[in-house]
């Protein structure tokens, strides 16, 4: 998981993005973040999220975002990896490991990189920190000044970051790179004149000395215009430099390159070279206490791993360079970094079969040859191949050969050998390669025994005894992403091909380099086919695997080498998850799938993630890549793909019922399992009311791929059970995307006769078009769920005839407002139903609007807000305040209905409404255009349409 702050501000759960909701969360968020692990005081909270005087209310505010903020933190999963929101003494810190925070990532590889000899190795690491941006810092945060300020810093930092890797790029004579480079920034910031000095200096050293002198003469017109003001000493330095020709062009030697990249440089701008970066952590945010330290890994990396030719005397077992290798910068740096950090390190490079580990690990090798003059040694343990393994004496006569031994001087044991291995190299600078490791038992006495030695192993094994026993750090190795992917295949191709074909069939291939590879021979092999015919091809689930093979290779050929060392009961779980309708499960999931118990199932999935036949999406939740899916749906079984669904199915219907409990403990708004259903089925549990959001959110795609999986299976009574309980999530985060599910199964329940059924689906189905304001549609399903909610829920039928209100009023029928909030009243007193109170106010306020005697209308919806019930269903609080604000308005007190109305904007926003969210800002505008304030009218009007498209996203 990650929180990410360079860039929109999001967080990143082990199940993907978590739904933050409104700016002022964001805001408090990375209010929090920037501050960790400090305790921020509800004033300093308050100063930085209102830019103006804040509202009364802002302390409540303030805690109703906290209190969601915890609810998603418990609903995604974040509090297992030590994420936690405490209260101190009236301050809120949130505390977390810093390596989940992209700030102190950034932060992290950029003084790792300063600390670096080899230009090379610097650059490498800067692109990695500035490829950590996603735009500008802290987007969709307020614009307060202290949110302001602190996104400048970290822009200053990045600028600072940018000069960085251009003084490396100039260090490895890349000068048009640097030019490149800088070209971007200076276009963006073409007053910042130390940026706009590295620039004429690159363009210089990049042979375009015309073009250095135009951009300086252009930089101080400008200046001059914009400021009034000549050129500083930095840029004139520069100027004079290119007329004076004393800029050097060639690239740093080996000894220059290390005395610019030396530690020992001061870190600010004493001693720097002309060029290089700042300290990226400026003033501005070292008011945020935590800032001033070292980074939090590989600290101690001081070592340089060179690059460049090893000399030729040193044993060198290295297969050639694998060719095509495209990205995977991220991991080669990660790489470059485990292999210098402390005393003989092991780097286990892990990940699932076709990913290229092994290309990764022996291009990294031929890279950094040169930081092993004393040799590489290769081996390629057969751990994962239709052949035997290799033996371990195998492997050490091979290295003990290769190193100068006489083959009649190699012990013929295991054990002696590999003392021996280790004492010849222990004084020596090597790196041994292990290629497709079985397990660990494999690798122990290959390992080298000397502090200088390295040791890379590559495998689909996991590898959990190295990590122990050796301190090894893993690097795991996934799948590309869909740039990359469709890069490695348009490299493949030569760039002959429709671009979105290509990426379709990236896509198709799951990012996967064996399948990619592949995918393009077929096309090289065969002219008259295009991407477009190929895609086409694999878009056929069925023959996709078959697609993706070449004669003994091929994505089936080494999935089987990994599945066949499954025992049968792996392999069943295995085969059940490829039949399973979900993207991804957790053990619960899982459990239902291969009809085992739930501690049987985390042990199963533990050693498929093991052996990278599925991934950790989070703790305790799992994933497959559409490939392996593939595969396994064709494994053996003792039963059907139906069976697994039926299970499923009952898994997600028992889990939302357990879930929708949990909220409403009375059982008012829980529709009731089916006849004869196991209750006993094991679900997740969910502790906390406020935490049933946050799993809904989390699980919002399996819930709706139950749907359609029950319709598939003819079963209407669970399609139309399983749609009714999504109303937390129709609630709380509408969609035009729920109509479909909901559809299907309003048309079952109408099948089956069920009058519980027709009731749920109309109510939610009305609900839905409510929140995404199409209040024509919702009015005719609303009307229709009353008469049959009234025979089994009246204490629902009166809330639903609230929203009919709500409907009514927003579609021009002041009369049938009335009616209705009249016949809710009714409902509620005949059920009991504790808001009744709060209804009759409601109504009598709408009463007296009527009449136009605001005052009794403002009186009458004050007393609501004091007669809400406690833990009542989201809404309604923020619903009254909409109505108070205006009465206040219709009756004249103008001034009055802006608060209320921003009141109910706050609360609507604390409670995740953002179509009422809508409606509210529009009422704002209306009020400001009173008011006579027409900029904070159209600044309304404009949240409010930017909100309403942002609801018929996905």
């Amino acid at each position: 998981m990650k929180f990410q702050l360079l860039g929109p501000v999001s967080v990143h759960g082990g199940a993907g993005p978590v739904p933050l909701g409104p700016a002022k969360r964001r805001s408090l968020l990375t209010v929090l973040l920037l501050r960790s692990p400090a305790a921020v005081s509800v004033d300093a909270l308050t100063e930085a999220l209102w830019e103006d005087e804040p509202p009364l209310h802002a302390r409540t505010v303030i805690q109703g975002h906290v209190s969601r903020l915890r609810a998603l933190i418990s609903g995604a999963g974040l509090d297992a990896y030590d994420v936690e929101l405490s209260t101190q003494a009236g301050a809120y810190a949130l505390r977390m490991p810093e390596t989940l925070l992209d700030v102190r990532h950034f932060e992290d590889l950029v003084v790792l990189a300063r600390r670096r000899r080899d230009p090379a190795e610097a650059a490498s690491m800067l692109r990695e920190a500035l490829a950590l941006w996603r735009g500008d810092a802290l987007g969709g945060t307020v614009a307060t000044p202290t949110l302001l300020a602190a996104a400048a810093a970290l822009e200053e930092s990045r600028l600072a970051t940018v000069e960085q890797l251009a003084a490396a790029y100039r260090d490895l004579g890349s000068h048009e790179r640097a030019v490149a480079l800088l070209g971007v920034e200076a276009a963006r910031h073409p007053l910042r004149e130390p940026l706009i000095a590295a620039q004429v200096r690159a363009l210089y050293r990049a042979g375009r000395q015309s073009d250095a002198l135009e951009l300086y003469h252009r930089t101080r017109r400008e200046l001059a215009e914009s400021l009034g003001v000549d050129p500083g000493p930095v840029l004139r330095s520069a100027y004079e430099a290119v007329l004076a020709q004393a800029i050097p062009v060639a690239p740093l030697s080996a000894a220059q390159a290390v005395s610019v990249a030396s530690p020992a440089a001061p870190p600010g701008g004493a001693g720097r070279n002309p060029g290089t970066a700042p300290d990226p952590l400026p003033g501005t945010l070292r008011g945020f206490p935590g800032r001033d330290r070292e980074p939090t890994r590989a600290a101690g990396a001081t070592a340089s791993l060179g690059t460049g030719p090893a000399p030729a005397a040193a044993p060198d077992l290295l297969p050639r360079t694998p060719r095509g290798f495209h990205g995977r910068d991220r991991e080669l740096t990660g790489l470059t970094r485990a292999a210098a950090a402390g005393a003989s390190p092991v780097v286990l490079v892990t990940g699932p079969a076709g990913v290229g580990k092994t290309s990764l690990a022996v291009h990294w090798a031929h890279a950094h040859a040169g930081a092993y003059p004393d040799g590489r040694l290769f081996a390629d343990l057969l751990g994962h191949s239709d052949a035997e393994p290799a033996r371990a004496i195998d492997v050490l006569r091979e290295f003990l050969t290769a190193l100068g031994v006489q083959a009649a001087a190699v012990p013929a044991e295991v054990g002696a050998a590999a003392a021996l291995f280790r004492s010849l190299v222990r004084e020596r600078r090597l790196l041994v390669v292990l290629d497709n490791a079985r397990d660990s038992a494999q690798i122990r006495p290959l390992l080298p025994g000397g502090d200088a030695c390295a040791t890379v192993v590559t495998s689909r094994a996991r590898l959990d005894a190295v990590m122990a026993e050796e301190c090894a750090t893993p690097l795991p190795v996934t799948v590309l992403d869909a740039d990359d992917a469709a890069g490695l295949l348009a490299a493949a191709l030569g760039g002959t091909q429709d671009p979105d074909a290509v990426r379709e069939i990236a896509r198709l291939c799951d990012g996967l380099p064996l399948a990619l590879r592949i995918a393009a021979a077929r096309l090289r092999g065969r002219p008259r086919w295009s991407a477009a015919a190929l895609a086409a091809e694999l878009a056929d689930e069925h023959g996709r695997l078959a697609l993706l093979a070449a004669e003994d290779t091929g994505v089936a050929t080494a999935l089987r080498s990994s599945v066949t060392r499954l025992d049968a009961t792996d392999a069943a779980l295995l085969g059940a998850l490829g039949h399973s309708f979900t993207r991804e499960s957790d053990v619960y999931a899982a459990a239902a799938a291969a009809g085992t118990a739930v501690p049987e199932a985390r042990v199963g999935l533990d050693r498929l993630a093991a052996a990278h036949l599925v991934q950790e999406a989070g703790p305790d939740r799992y994933t497959l890549h559409d490939l392996v899916r593939l595969y396994a749906r064709g494994l053996p079984r003792a039963e059907g793909a139906d069976a697994v669904t039926r299970r499923m199915v009952d898994h997600w219907l028992r889990a939302q019922h357990a879930a929708v409990d949990v909220f409403d403990p009375t059982g008012a708004r829980t529709v009731e399992l089916p006849e004869g259903f196991d209750t006993a089925l094991p679900v997740p549990r969910i502790g906390a009311r406020e935490a049933v959001f946050g799993w809904f959110l989390r699980e919002r795609e399996s819930l709706m791929a139950a749907v359609f999986a029950a319709a598939r299976l003819g079963d209407d009574d669970r399609t139309w059970r399983l749609a009714a309980h999504l109303w937390p999530l129709v609630h709380w985060h509408p969609h035009p995307g729920w109509q479909l599910p909901l559809r299907t199964a309003l048309a079952a329940a109408e099948r089956t006769g069920s009058v519980q059924g027709i009731g749920w689906l109309r109510a939610v189905t009305g609900m839905l078009f409510v929140e995404t304001g199409q209040f024509a549609r919702a009015e005719t399903f609303l009307a229709g769920a009353v008469p049959p909610l009234r025979t089994f829920a009246p204490g629902v039928s009166c809330q639903i005839l609230v929203l009919l209100a709500v409907a009514r009023q927003r579609h021009g029928d002041p009369a049938g407002v009335l009616d209705a909030l009249a016949d809710a009243v009714r409902d509620a007193r005949t059920a009991g139903h504790p808001i009744a109170a709060t209804l009759e106010h409601y109504h009598a306020s709408h009463v007296a609007l009527a009449r136009r005697d605001f005052t009794a209308a403002a009186e009458h919806t004050a007393r609501c807000l004091a007669a809400i019930p406690e833990n009542e269903i989201a809404g309604w609080r923020p619903l009254i305040w909409e109505s108070y604000g205006i009465s206040l308005h219709y009756g004249g007190l103008h001034e009055e209905a802006r608060e209320a109305l921003l009141t109910a904007v706050a609360v609507n926003e604390e409670e995740d409404l953002p179509a009422r969210t809508v409606r509210t800002l529009t009422r704002l505008g209306d009020v400001a255009t009173v008011l006579d304030e027409p900029l904070s009218g159209a600044a309304y009007r404009a949240r409010a349409e930017q909100l309403q498209k942002s609801l018929t996203q996905p």
